[in-house]
């Protein structure tokens, strides 16, 4: 009972996190598409479209752990999209860009990289434990079947 509460409070903790940064990107989706920009992999009009699409993408999926509708989908979108972030960042770390990812709004600019970086792996930890949680669980509801 307590095992299962901690998973919860940890589903909705990483659900209102996500939700809390698509709400901030939506409401500013330019300083979003040049967040993007800065770190000059993808040309100018795709990061447009996915400073217009990747907010929503975040709330949907933050409000499917919620209410643990298709939540292994949602797992599986929010841990692919922190791993895409976190490969971009530290990518453009190498390449010596100096970028702030705007991940939540323009407080989160001032904050350095180490510090991004720490959420952001403990960010995909949570997600990671998340998803173990869920196969475990899965597998311990599944019924054997018998043949005979």
């Amino acid at each position: 009972m307590v095992k299962s509460l901690v998973w919860r409070i940890l589903d909705l903790v990483i659900a209102a996190v996500f939700i809390y940064a698509g709400v901030l990107k939506v409401l500013y989706p330019v300083q979003f598409a040049h967040d993007i920009d800065h770190y000059k992999i993808l040309p100018w009009t795709i990061g447009v479209g996915l400073a217009f699409y990747l907010p929503w993408l975040e709330i949907l999926s933050g409000l499917a752990l919620i209410f643990r509708l298709f939540y292994r989908g949602a797992l599986s979108i929010l841990t692919a999209l922190v791993v895409v972030f976190l490969v971009a960042t530290i990518a453009a770390k190498v390449r010596g860009l100096d970028i702030t990812c705007g991940c939540f709004g323009h407080p989160s600019q001032n904050w350095s990289f180490p510090a991004h970086l720490a959420l952001d792996l403990a960010i995909l930890a949570a997600l990671a434990a998340l998803c173990y949680c869920s196969v475990a669980r899965a597998r311990s509801n599944a019924s054997p079947t018998l043949t005979s």
